[in-house]
Formats: C-alpha cells, sequence, structure tokens
C-alpha cells in the first residue's frame, strides 16, 4: 500500500509544473503525507525533480506551546534535510496579520470567544493566512495543486466532502473557493490504523521522531488541528479542541482535554494557560461584560413574547480591559522551560489593540498604564502618546453628556470620527461617518429592564 501511494505521488508530480503547497501541522496524518511526499521526490532522478513544493504550517500565534515547539523543531529539520538531498523543498509558516489576530480580535474589538456556531477564528486565523500564501504562488505560477493531509476515515462528513469535490478517474480535485487552485489528497484511503503503523515501520527521513510524536499524542489525549484552507474541509473539520491539540485558547469544546491532557502527563506549567481559558469561557455570556448591539451599531432580541430581550453584543471595552489584565498577568507567572523568551500576546498585538481601544473610545489610553501596572515596565509605545482630553475634561464632558440627555458612548463615536478626519484639506465622507453612527440602531433603544422601543 505504502509503495503504491508513494508510486501515485511520484505519478502526480510528474504530470504537470504546478508547484505544490503541503499542508503540515506536525500531526500524525501531515507528517505521514509529508514523509510519503519526501520519499517519493527523493527517489526521483534529480533532473526531474522539477518544480516546488513548499511545505506550509499554520502558527495561530495562540497554537499549544507544546506543539508550536514541536513543528518548529519539524520545519527546520525537514528544511535541513531537502538542501542535504537537493530536494526542492521549502518550508514556510503563516500566520494571521496582526489585526486579525485572536488577541486583537478578542481585546482590540471584544469579538466573544469562539463557539461551533461562532467560530470566526478560523477563518481569521487559519484559512486566510493559508490562503494569502497560496494566492502569492497562484500570482506567481498560475496555478498551484493543495496537498493535504484529509482522510475519508476521520468522519462521516468529511468523506461526503471529500467525494462531492472528486472526480472519478482524476486525482486532483477543485479548490472549492480558491480559483485555479487544486487539490490532492495522496493518503484520502489511509484508516488511522493505516497511518500509525507507516510511521512507526518507517524512520523519519529528516531525523524526528516519530515514536516520540505518538507518545505526544497518548499524551494530549487527542490529535492534530490539520492546516485548514478550505471552508467546506472547515465544517466537516469540528472542533480542535475537544480531541485534538490546536490552540490553547481554545473555547469552542466545554474542555480542553489536550491541555489538561498535556497537565497529567507532567506538564504542569502548563495549568495557568488552562486556566485562563476556563475563566474566558466562563465570562462569555455574562451580560455585564457584553454590549447590547452589535459592531455595527444594530440590535438584535432573542427568546419570545414576555422572555424577549436584547442579544449579546462585543464585550464592552471595560470587559476587554479586564481580559487583557488577566492574561498579562498569566503570562508573568507561565515559566516555559522550553522557552525563555516565551510569550502569551505580542507587542504588535498590544500596539495593535491600543489603536483599536483609542478608536472605540478610550480617551485616558489605559492600554500602556495597564501594561505597566502588570508588567512593571514599559514598551515602546511610538504611536501618539498623548491622550485626546485630560481625566477632569473627561469628568466635565460625562456631566455635559448627562445633563443634556446625551449618550457619552454616542458623543465619544462622533468625537473619534472628528479626530479622524481632522489634518484633511478636503474632509470627504466625515458627513456620511456623522450619520452613519447616529442612525445605530442602538441609540433607539434604552438601556432599561429588557428594552424599549
Amino acid at each position: 500500500m505504502i509503495e503504491e501511494t508513494i508510486s501515485r505521488i511520484q505519478g502526480v508530480y510528474l504530470k504537470d509544473s504546478l508547484p505544490w503547497v503541503v499542508g503540515f501541522s506536525g500531526g500524525k496524518d501531515s507528517t505521514a503525507l509529508t514523509q510519503l511526499i519526501f520519499q517519493a521526490v527523493s527517489r526521483l532522478p534529480i533532473e526531474k525533480r522539477h518544480k516546488k513544493i513548499y511545505v506550509i504550517s499554520s502558527d495561530t500565534l495562540v497554537e499549544t506551546p507544546l506543539i508550536i515547539s514541536s513543528i518548529n523543531k519539524a520545519l527546520m529539520n525537514i528544511q535541513d534535510k531537502a538542501l542535504e538531498l537537493d530536494l526542492p523543498i521549502e518550508t514556510h509558516k503563516v500566520k494571521p496579520e496582526v489585526e486579525n489576530s485572536f488577541w486583537s480580535s478578542i481585546i482590540g474589538k471584544g469579538y466573544p470567544s469562539p463557539r461551533q456556531k461562532f467560530r470566526w477564528c478560523t477563518d481569521r486565523m487559519k484559512i486566510e493566512p493559508a490562503n494569502r500564501f497560496i494566492r502569492d504562488k497562484v500570482d506567481q505560477f498560475g496555478e498551484v495543486v493543495m496537498v493535504l493531509g484529509v482522510r475519508e476515515d476521520e468522519s462521516a462528513t468529511r468523506a461526503q466532502v471529500i467525494n462531492s469535490h472528486s472526480v472519478e478517474g482524476k486525482e486532483l480535485m477543485r479548490h472549492s473557493t480558491l480559483s485555479n487552485a487544486f487539490v490532492y489528497a495522496p493518503i484520502k484511503h489511509f484508516t488511522t490504523d493505516d497511518i500509525w503503523k507507516y510511521l512507526r515501520a518507517e524512520e523519519s527521513p529528516w531525523g524526528s521522531d516519530n515514536h516520540a510524536l505518538y507518545a505526544l499524542y497518548q499524551n494530549s489525549s487527542g490529535g492534530e488541528c490539520p492546516l485548514i484552507v478550505d471552508k467546506d474541509i472547515k465544517e466537516s473539520a469540528g472542533s480542535c479542541g475537544n480531541s485534538r491539540f490546536g490552540c490553547w485558547t481554545c473555547t469552542v469544546v466545554s474542555e480542553d482535554k489536550a491541555l489538561r491532557g498535556f497537565i497529567e502527563t507532567g506538564e504542569e506549567w502548563l495549568r495557568p494557560l488552562l486556566e485562563f481559558r476556563d475563566w474566558l469561557s466562563s465570562i462569555r455570556d455574562k451580560r455585564e461584560y457584553r454590549e447590547e448591539h452589535r459592531m455595527d451599531g444594530a440590535v438584535y432580541f432573542v427568546g419570545q413574547g414576555e422572555e424577549k430581550e436584547l442579544g449579546l453584543g462585543p464585550f464592552t471595552l471595560e470587559a476587554r480591559q479586564m481580559i487583557l489584565k488577566k492574561l498579562l498577568e498569566t503570562q508573568l507567572i507561565v515559566q516555559n522551560p522550553y522557552d525563555s523568551d516565551y510569550k502569551l500576546i505580542l507587542e504588535d498585538e498590544l500596539k495593535h489593540i491600543r489603536r483599536v481601544w483609542r478608536d472605540d473610545g478610550d480617551w485616558m489610553d489605559v492600554l500602556p498604564q495597564i501594561y505597566r501596572e502588570v508588567m512593571g515596565e514599559d514598551l515602546d509605545w511610538e504611536y501618539d502618546d498623548r491622550a485626546m482630553f485630560e481625566e477632569d475634561q473627561i469628568t466635565d464632558l460625562e456631566l455635559l453628556c448627562e445633563k443634556n440627555n446625551v449618550s457619552m458612548k454616542l458623543f465619544k463615536k462622533l468625537i473619534t470620527a472628528e479626530k479622524n478626519f481632522s489634518g484633511y484639506r478636503v474632509r470627504r465622507g466625515i458627513i456620511q461617518e456623522f450619520n452613519k453612527i447616529l442612525n445605530q440602531d442602538w441609540l433607539h433603544y434604552g438601556k432599561v429592564e429588557g428594552y424599549k422601543e
């Protein structure tokens, strides 16, 4: 079976000049896939190794530390061995842009932590970064082939998705959303037993320890969260937090068995991460931490009849400040024995969040204050250190708003819009921006018991 698969991979590789982009998550399926490709291409004469193979891995910036450390080491080993054997293989990590990172979305914009029916994280942190890399290669080469370690026996839904994209007699499937991209799934007929038998029988060509990978699965009580580049596959992949290792922040499930499994097998230093993740999940649906309108100003209702009430919007600015403070406090106590420079949130994310907060009415510019209070030091903030108003001025404005029955939140939005248009000779669009703010639904509902029209 293995020899037949290697032969098929060679046939598809030699068939055309389209470069390959191989999804590598560091788990059993993607490791087996990459190992098979490595073997297939290394057996070809040098003159037939005619096209590039890009091995890409997704770093969401909130990966479970043990897993991202394993992935980084594997990518480095793959690259070194490919250079040694003169194989046309390059390794790359893809990351979300700072404005789409987990913390920029939750602490910055106020997104509620993900749930199964609102799994915004997969698109922003996995699909888009991978697709951005693929689109770049499409621009460069015209067409590309995505090589994925998806398997039919993972679930009936996954098998249905794979079959719906397959064309009888053809190895390549059309990508469901990316034009000029094809999908190739060399191990789609493999079972889980097939994967482990292969990995435990064959040594890793780049020197990784497949037996250690097997132990990692046992210790985490699960498996990998795959690199996803297709929204159809996303829907069939289910949650990565239940029985797979992926993001340590995953709140899609009620319990992170993977993180708990690592702790139970000796990685006690991960406990603060698990406690933070559980706390973040617990505050998600508390009304006092959520706005009563969506980010676009629209309101919605849940329930029927007398039970009808306003739905929950994004996290309030105060809640976001609370989450950041607790995250930084967690960062202080986490001692990663494998990486002394390990950070839960990056400096670039903090700077982006600061800009978002200030545009959202944080006139006191509290983020640097929170950071200084918790971490005992300052960062080089660069971005406009001057607060828009002094504290006593803000108090006066609040009193004036209350006296004239004007929403302070509305006033902040209007002032921020004015500031964003300042400095332009022609301030085209400012009236439209004012109208957009003034016409938001939330202005027309009072903050009383339930709601009023």
